[in-house]
């Protein structure tokens, strides 16, 4: 049990001593733990939390974690027959467990230059500064060099009428 207090209670803090747990890292240590579900609800572990916590206190020791997870217990496991079984199912399904981290951004395999340098990937005006291959046109990506041929500056579909219009 106190492994899991510690685990939940220094999960996101690194000043944290493991010794006090707030509400939020407690609902987090009820829902990756299979407390909450059906019978309990967040609201049931707000109220229960509230109930124990300090007056002008916002977390709990492991003594009040205890306390908790007693009245939690008959509320989670209705059809076990004596306390001493609640008590029993409720620390089983705590033991040993940490913070899941299912759902939080990954962490990249590549390096950062590559993803960041991927020509590919670049829309809007900062592709125009790449050809084809990837490789940059230098002064002519980043400047608009005027030609005096007649076409409207960005148009992309210069010398085409010709061939469109070949049959005519």
């Amino acid at each position: 049990m106190e492994e899991t207090f510690a685990n939940f209670s220094k999960f996101g803090d690194s000043k944290s001593t493991g010794k006090e747990l707030d509400n939020k890292k407690f609902s987090k240590l009820c829902k990756d733990s299979g407390i909450m579900g059906k019978l309990v609800t967040s609201t049931d572990v707000d109220i229960i939390f509230s109930k124990y916590k300090p007056k002008g206190g916002r977390t709990i020791t492991l003594k009040e974690f205890n306390l908790i997870l007693d009245e939690l217990c008959v509320k989670r496991f209705p059809k076990k027959e004596t306390l001493d079984e609640k008590k029993g199912a409720i620390r089983t399904l705590i033991a040993g467990k940490g913070p899941k981290t299912k759902g939080t951004t990954k962490v990249s395999k590549k390096g950062g230059t590559d993803r960041l340098t991927d020509t590919s990937k670049y829309t809007g005006s900062h592709k125009e500064r790449f050809g084809t291959d990837g490789k940059g046109k230098g002064l002519e990506g980043r400047e608009d060099v005027i030609e005096d041929d007649g076409y409207v500056v960005g148009y992309t579909n210069k010398d085409t009428y010709e061939k469109d219009h070949e049959d005519n």
